[in-house]
């Protein structure tokens, strides 16, 4: 099976061209768990299977490396635009269809801005006195809560990350968990991923969602740039109300999946 690797500010994700329909998502996704691990196979945050639509370009399959299937991925959707648009299966300018909506993208060689669905579900500064933090929540595709820190270094992303991740407040679904903050005109981030169950290196709704709360708060101007945990920038406007997501992806290579990739 042919499979593309591509790397959106650090995050990395096994593409697969299904245009034409010869494989079963469904029956594929429980081979994910096992191909996203490193180390013994291709290994990757997750996996983007593309697909014909019928209101769109393409439509994709996001499964994130525990199999999960989610609505959207920033910087998922910025690898899957390119790769269809190098590969022939949709124009520079292209919408796609996802769990969270149509998403909207341009591709200007290895830069990528895609627009993302409309932020909901809105909660400031709310206090889990369990936990002994404030948090602010946006859904930005997917649901992420965002916590501001005074040292970034410091914050125990894996084990309060992954307390708030399951915390009941957000139960049954749980959350994604990004730990935040402003330094001069720039944000900088780390976040705990759902699904992939750990910090990863960069998170494109993540990013979105700290923008978009400290833009909220007043602490930042939008545009503004998001230091990712990777190193890597991504840049995050608003544009007569609409949320965009831009930033570099990086096609890693192309391969064959054999079924050694998968079997234990």
């Amino acid at each position: 099976m042919e499979f593309s690797k591509l790397s959106g500010s650090g995050n990395d994700f096994i593409i697969i061209d299904n245009m034409s329909g010869k494989l079963d998502a469904d029956d594929f996704r429980g081979l994910v768990p096992k191909i996203c691990r490193r180390g013994v196979s291709v290994g990757a945050d997750g996996v983007i299977i593309i697909e014909p639509s019928e209101r769109a370009d393409f439509r994709w399959r996001f499964f994130n490396s525990d199999g999960s299937e989610a609505e959207m991925c920033g910087n998922g959707g910025r690898c899957a635009a390119r790769f269809a648009y190098e590969k022939g299966i949709a124009p520079a300018t292209m919408a796609f269809e996802t769990l969270a909506g149509l998403i909207r993208a341009e591709v200007k060689g290895r830069l990528v801005k895609v627009q993302m669905t409309d932020p909901f579900g809105w909660v400031m500064d709310e206090r889990l006195e369990d936990l002994g933090i404030t948090f602010c929540f946006v859904n930005t595709g997917v649901p992420h809560v965002v916590v501001f820190v005074e040292d970034i270094e410091s914050v125990d992303v894996e084990g309060l990350g992954s307390k708030i991740r399951f915390h009941e407040r957000f139960s049954p679904s749980g959350t994604n968990v990004n730990f935040a903050k402003v330094e001069g005109d720039r944000i900088l981030i780390r976040t705990y991923e759902r699904g992939v169950e750990g910090e990863t290196l960069a998170c494109g709704t993540g990013s979105v969602a700290a923008a978009l709360v400290a833009h909220k708060k007043s602490l930042v101007d939008l545009p503004v740039e998001v230091l990712t945990r990777g190193g890597e920038v991504l840049k995050v406007y608003l544009d007569e109300g609409k949320v965009f997501l831009e930033g570099l992806t990086k096609w890693v290579y192309d391969g064959y999946l054999r079924e050694e990739a998968w079997q234990d």
